[in-house]
């Protein structure tokens, strides 16, 4: 009778003990299991580097617009926060309020150069006016013009397209990213092909305005010779600020520029998309993240990555000087692209939409540990409003009640 009780006694407790690890799961864990059940999404969410909750992180899927917290890295591994783009005016030397010859206009990737007007108008922040450009030019003295204006075309190439795009995405989701842009590239309301000689055109009517005459029509072309000298210049705002205006407004614009700058610091002129993204797949593999990449903006459906390598990707910018400053630049709750979603939530988060895809990845507050938890969220076969209920739902799970 003994060696029975002991024999049920022994088993009770083996079973007891093989029901632990399930038992002792933390409880915020089993609720983001029922959550996340029998749905596509992949999630990853991390603190310090240390996973605090993993389902099929793994699995690539397309990042969407998650891709240009990719490249907010990549290029503040670059440059630095204050960086800021050029857009110059040469020719040859001015004698007697003279130029003999061309005055070129040559742009450096700055997305926001404007005249005033809509574009101008609706940037959160003063972006590089071409018309600062005249009247510097006319403070160095210049009178007059007896060629014309080039708005130069030879840094970056006109490519306009990446595998996985749409054939309406040019038309509808991205102007054509140039090194020499004006007003978004955008005139009466549709994308131009022609910036640079639109530049020129703006430039030489402001030139007009302030008095300076100008022999020829407005032209594009090439660069100019060595002999050419800076006459004046202006500046983008900072690449924090541009960054940070990308990331909330999700500009498919600011990123295909900004991608192709990059790609030019990597691999030289001229820029392209594809060197964009290869510059993005090279930084992403730096820290062992593996990455797929064929544009800036995230329009592309050939685009993957897994939450796995999202979050060590986040991890990784944790590390940099300029990490705080990136989580900044992202929307906060009620904010940006999160305008509708989770007000009162302590996230600084990069929204992604495609067709039937839904991401989202950044940081959370936790309330728990007041401190920064890394996340991706990555799913797929829902409609964007389910999708966004689901993501709302785990985003204010973990901010209440996860902890390591």
């Amino acid at each position: 009778m003994r060696r029975s009780l002991l024999s049920v006694t022994l088993i009770v407790a083996v079973l007891c003990a093989s029901a632990a690890p399930a038992s002792a799961r933390p409880q915020w864990k089993r609720d983001l299991d029922r959550i996340v059940r029998g749905k596509s999404i992949g999630v990853r969410v991390g603190e310090g580097g240390r996973t605090l909750y993993s389902h099929s992180s793994k699995t690539r899927r397309v990042p969407a617009s998650n891709q240009k917290l990719l490249l907010s890295m990549a290029l503040l591994d670059r440059f630095e926060p204050g960086h800021r783009l050029p857009t110059s005016v040469l020719g040859a030397r001015v004698t007697r309020g003279v130029l003999r010859g061309n005055l070129f206009i040559v742009g450096r990737g700055d997305p926001t150069l404007a005249t005033s007007g809509r574009f101008a108008e609706n940037l959160p922040f003063e972006p590089a006016y071409l018309g600062r450009l005249a009247t510097k030019l006319k403070k160095a003295g210049l009178r007059r013009i007896k060629g014309r204006v080039v708005g130069v075309h030879s840094y970056f190439a006109h490519d306009w397209w990446a595998s996985g795009w749409k054939s309406s995405f040019r038309a509808m989701y991205a102007p054509l990213a140039s090194a020499l842009n004006i007003n978004g590239n955008v005139h009466n309301g549709r994308h131009i092909d022609n910036p640079e000689w639109r530049a020129a055109k703006l430039l030489t009517e402001k030139l007009r305005a302030t008095g300076v005459r100008v022999g020829g029509s407005p032209i594009r072309g090439g660069a100019p010779g060595t002999g050419a000298e800076v006459i004046a210049q202006i500046e983008s705002p900072p690449l924090s600020t541009m960054l940070r205006y990308m990331n909330r407004k999700s500009s498919n614009f600011f990123a295909e520029v900004l991608g192709k700058r990059l790609g030019v610091e990597r691999s030289g002129p001229l820029g392209t998309m594809a060197k964009g993204a290869r510059a993005i797949e090279a930084w992403a593999a730096r820290y062992h993240a593996s990455v797929v990449a064929h544009d800036s903006s995230g329009l592309s459906s050939s685009n993957r990555a897994s939450p796995k390598a999202i979050t060590k990707l986040i991890y990784a910018a944790e590390r940099q000087p300029w990490g705080a400053r990136l989580r900044d630049m992202l929307p906060r709750g009620g904010e940006g692209t999160l305008e509708d979603r989770l007000k009162g939530v302590r996230v600084r988060a990069k929204t992604g939409t495609l067709d039937s895809i839904s991401t989202l990845a950044g940081w959370v507050k936790l309330k728990r540990t007041k401190s920064w938890a890394a996340f991706s969220l990555m799913s797929k076969g829902m409609p964007k409003s389910t999708a966004a209920r689901l993501e709302d739902r785990i985003m204010r799970l973990l901010r209440r009640r996860a902890r390591p």
